[in-house]
């Protein structure tokens, strides 16, 4: 036998064994690589990011996960694109669904982009995302269910009482048991505060939103609902928790509507000034002679050239030489000048030029009706209360093209106009306002701060007068 026919016979079984080793190793790999995938499940989030150009959420890290380049390779590369399909038709969905939630409840003036808000849910970082695009500032998230386990991590113990000024919570269907899930969004929602809350449906051909509302009603302590709707086949019940005072006196009711009632969309003055309003001077509980200088609107905006008809009004205020900001960027005789006051010897000192005019209203005195009643009878009085305020404010200023504003809050009257410009929309028309307000007490201060702030908080471009001429002297602006 020559040596080829040796060399041919030893290799055919040789082969054939390299085949089988080959072979074998390979269903090891398998085994162990789908051993692995078991195990790596559990704790993998499989939705991690999603590509594209209208949807990208991040990948929210879990800090007692560690991946193998490996395994993340397989996830990135396998995983990502067998789900990414999926995860972008879901992601837009959940755009749509949390945009159109908040067009609604701004809509309803139940919600302000300063709100500290808490999403809930499966898709709450997708929440959080699209709210933030929106301009809500303050806004976290608690992931309450995880992907393998439709279990409901039973409290938000981490979350105080009365931390939240907006909850948004989803799934209620998906746990055990959703009554704790409405009394959790109550307890860390602050008085005054509001929760929304989405159902699904299984049919939306019969859907009947008050009875689905009136279970949620029932668990409520210290709320009650004020909208229900249906938003993108989803149902919406919305509830607002009560003040935590039942004692809430007039004025801390007015106070705390600049918080929680925002105004519309369409608001002329908030869009004219909001890009603007990280700029302006923060609010101090008292006046100090360290103070920032005030920074007043037209120093941005160049508005005596692009706006002719300018109104200025000055409603209660005394102070004879300190009527107008000596430093602001447009000059007084630029204005419109209307001065409303109940005492005519203001008239002799203001009233000296053209363009300027005294608008008498006697209501304005905190002791007009008793001091009417004595002097005339109670029956001429009725006569004279016909003067409309707001109705002539809104006359006056509406077709002006920039409309500034300097008033005194600390009587009852001025007050309730402030709330009543407010509440209808007509502050819509003041582009620039200047408020003075009795600070001599801690109560009285922390009044006027939250006024300040609330106003702030929904767009309106307001200052703090000081009633001293000392402030607008060291305004150099």
């Amino acid at each position: 036998m020559d040596s080829n026919s040796k060399c041919s016979r030893f290799q055919i079984p040789l082969g054939s064994m390299a085949r089988s080793m080959f072979f074998k190793a390979l269903l090891l790999a398998s085994a162990i690589s789908i051993v692995s995938l078991l195990h790596l499940l559990p704790s993998m989030d499989l939705a991690p990011k999603t590509y594209d150009h209208d949807c990208i959420i991040e990948f929210e890290e879990d800090s007692n996960l560690t991946l193998t380049p490996g395994s993340y390779l397989f996830q990135s590369r396998v995983l990502n694109s067998f789900w990414g399909s999926f995860d972008s038709l879901s992601c837009k969905k959940e755009i749509n669904l949390v945009s159109s939630i908040v067009k609604e409840l701004k809509g309803e003036r139940l919600l302000n982009f300063e709100a500290e808000t808490l999403c809930i849910g499966e898709t709450s970082n997708i929440a959080v995302s699209t709210l933030k695009k929106l301009g809500f500032t303050n806004v976290i998230n608690h992931r309450v269910f995880s992907f393998n386990k439709k279990n409901f991590v039973y409290s938000l113990d981490h979350h105080h009482d009365e931390s939240f000024d907006f909850v948004l919570s989803k799934d209620l269907g998906k746990v055990a048991v959703p009554a704790l899930v409405v009394l959790e969004v109550e307890r860390i929602l602050k008085p005054n505060g509001i929760g929304a809350l989405l159902l699904d449906f299984d049919d939306n051909d019969n859907i009947n939103m008050i009875r689905y509302a009136s279970p949620i009603s029932a668990l409520l302590r210290n709320s009650s609902i004020v909208h229900v709707s249906l938003v993108n086949n989803h149902g919406l019940v919305v509830f607002k928790k009560k003040s935590e005072s039942k004692s809430e006196t007039e004025s801390e009711n007015r106070s705390s509507l600049f918080y929680h009632q925002v105004l519309p969309e369409d608001c002329k003055s908030v869009n004219f000034a909001k890009q603007f309003m990280n700029l302006i001077e923060p609010p101090l509980a008292k006046e100090t002679p360290y103070q920032e200088k005030t920074t007043y609107l037209p120093k941005f905006k160049d508005v005596s050239s692009s706006k002719k008809n300018l109104v200025y009004v000055n409603i209660v205020e005394d102070e004879v030489g300190d009527w107008f900001p000596q430093s602001y960027p447009i000059h007084k005789k630029d204005f419109n000048v209307y001065f409303v006051h109940y005492n005519t010897s203001i008239m002799l000192s203001h009233v000296k030029g053209p363009r300027v005019t005294f608008v008498y209203h006697p209501e304005l005195n905190e002791n007009f009706k008793d001091e009417a009643k004595v002097n005339v009878g109670e029956a001429d009085v009725k006569e004279d209360e016909e003067f409309d305020l707001v109705a002539w404010f809104k006359e006056t200023v509406e077709n002006a093209d920039f409309v500034m504003v300097k008033m005194n809050i600390a009587g009852k009257v001025e007050m309730k106009f402030l709330s009543e410009i407010y509440k209808n929309g007509v502050i819509c028309f003041v582009d620039e306002l200047f408020l003075s307000c009795s600070e001599s007490e801690d109560g009285e201060r922390e009044r006027c701060m939250d006024i300040y702030k609330g106003l702030r908080s929904n767009g309106v471009f307001v200052h703090q007068w000081w009633n001293t001429h000392e402030l607008h002297q060291r305004s150099n602006v």
